[in-house]
């Protein structure tokens, strides 16, 4: 939320000389001397244990707030008097608010907030962030789509165009304008800056809040929902930006095909993100009481593939081994003729109601970038289950010609793919666990596990369970559509 109490209660200046020694995560509270969970008071810079542990934050709101009623009913001291209501976490650099007794998203006209944490931080898990995390760092190493954004800037000022400069230029005119775009764009040229300190993207956290409220807090989220909706409003403002406009975009507005240029897009306008991501399906459904087939054409930016049920089977000891799972059976298993079952019955339009109907995907337009989604995750009559099958995928040459509508058209080679970034999830469930990501750089694989990046092999990033795998298309090329945006 954004608090009204900021400019109240942050000290003017932040002396160095008045903070505790070490790492901020490593601070004591001044009560109990517990190193559980350390807030700072904004207002006096004194730290104290979160609620928690022994709540001695909290208490010290409180205590602050009836000294400011004695001054006012014996002293009249109305303009004097302070609450020491905001702390920020100094783990996590997040702020919270006991007045609104909420995590507070907005800073004040001078950036105070921002300024304190650029002087205690040292990307770092901001809490259950590990999904933000995971997702930025394989994005990041997809070549093609992060030198966009890392060169953005310089070319929307040469543009001369006043929306772009507009859209980078809105932190002054208030939080609800806030860019995510430039946000986003920071923490790209960050990440491989080959700095030893960690880097936090609380700023994008914090815009992403403003943005996507599903996904405020410090819970953790789904990895590959919050890259849908990452990708989706990156979209959305570029694709803004360059036609004009002012306003926000209804998250109502849906994606749909542009008849004139055969792209993935919103509203008929392509952007960066449908130019490296987007790619068309066409969806056939046959009638078989009359044999009626409707086909009909659906962009996608990623695909969601399920683990056939016959490798999710665990078998006791006595049985034979399940075999491997492939990611070629996944592909199959989502392109293969289906007959939907009696609550997905199809309306024929020349029966003239509901019939037993098959359906079949095909593609007919591969994505410069190819995101594969893994579905994991699957809801039993009360909760959520995870699919801990592994995976067998190619690190190279994955060949998707199978798959395309029609294969004839395509140049030999063309359909071939190498992998550039896999998502992992760790532990049980969706809403517990922990998220990195491999991702190939330079010739090298690397894993990201939030601040901490390690060199590896291509031997321990083909064990791992994937749950997203981006493969890049097998072209040196840069995308005509992304020279265009350029």
């Amino acid at each position: 939320m954004e608090c009204p109490h900021l400019s109240s209660n942050i000290s003017g200046a932040f002396d160095s000389s008045r903070f505790p020694n070490g790492t901020p995560s490593s601070w004591c509270c001044n009560v109990c001397r517990s190193n559980k969970s350390p807030w700072i008071c904004l207002t006096c810079l004194m730290v104290h244990c979160g609620r928690y542990v022994n709540g001695h934050a909290k208490k010290h709101f409180e205590e602050n707030q009836v000294l400011c009623v004695s001054q006012r009913k014996g002293e009249k001291h109305e303009k004097e008097k302070i609450h020491h209501s905001v702390c920020m976490d100094c783990s996590s650099y997040s702020v919270f608010c006991y007045r609104c007794d909420e995590f507070v998203v907005n800073d004040t006209k001078l950036g105070q907030v921002q300024k304190l944490r650029e002087h205690l931080q040292s990307l770092r898990n901001l809490g259950n962030t590990c999904f933000m995390n995971a997702i930025l760092q394989s994005l990041s190493n997809i070549e093609q789509f992060s030198c966009y954004f890392k060169e953005l800037p310089a070319v929307a000022l040469r543009s001369g165009k006043t929306a772009g400069r507009r859209m980078y230029h809105t932190r002054s005119q208030g939080d609800n304008s806030v860019s995510l775009v430039e946000e986003f764009r920071k923490t790209l040229c960050s990440l491989w800056q080959g700095n030893q300190t960690a880097f936090s993207p609380d700023s994008l956290f914090y815009a992403i809040w403003k943005i996507m409220p599903s996904f405020r807090g410090y819970q953790q989220q789904d990895a590959h929902e919050f890259m849908r909706y990452l990708l989706d409003h990156l979209h959305r403002e570029l694709q803004y930006s360059r036609n004009g406009a002012s306003h926000p975009v209804s998250p109502q507005d849906g994606v749909r095909l542009s008849s004139t240029d055969g792209k993935c897009c919103t509203n008929g306008t392509a952007s960066v993100v449908t130019s490296i991501f987007g790619g068309i399906l066409q969806n056939e459904v046959n009638c078989l009481i009359c044999g009626t087939e409707s086909r009909k054409f659906d962009p996608f930016l990623d695909l969601s593939l399920d683990i056939p049920s016959q490798f999710r089977q665990k078998r006791n000891k006595d049985q034979e081994p399940v075999p491997t799972c492939t990611l070629r059976d996944c592909l199959h298993s989502f392109t293969d003729l289906e007959e939907l079952d009696d609550t997905e019955l199809y309306y024929c339009h020349k029966c003239k109601k509901r019939q037993k109907s098959t359906k079949k995907f095909w593609i007919q337009k591969l994505p410069k970038v190819l995101c594969l989604h893994l579905k994991r995750f699957h809801w039993t009559a009360f909760l959520r289950n995870k699919v801990d099958t592994y995976v067998e995928f190619p690190l190279k040459g994955l060949d998707m010609r199978g798959y395309l509508l029609e294969p004839e058209k395509s140049l030999p080679g063309s359909c071939l793919y190498d992998l550039v970034a896999v998502v992992v999830h760790h532990g049980s469930g969706v809403g517990s666990g922990h998220y990195t990501a491999y991702g190939s750089h330079e010739g090298h694989w690397y894993h990201f596990n939030d601040s901490t990046v390690t060199l590896t092999n291509e031997d321990t990033v083909r064990k791992a369970k994937a749950y997203i795998l981006f493969y890049v298309e097998r072209t040196g090329q840069v995308p005509s559509d992304t020279k265009k945006h350029v």
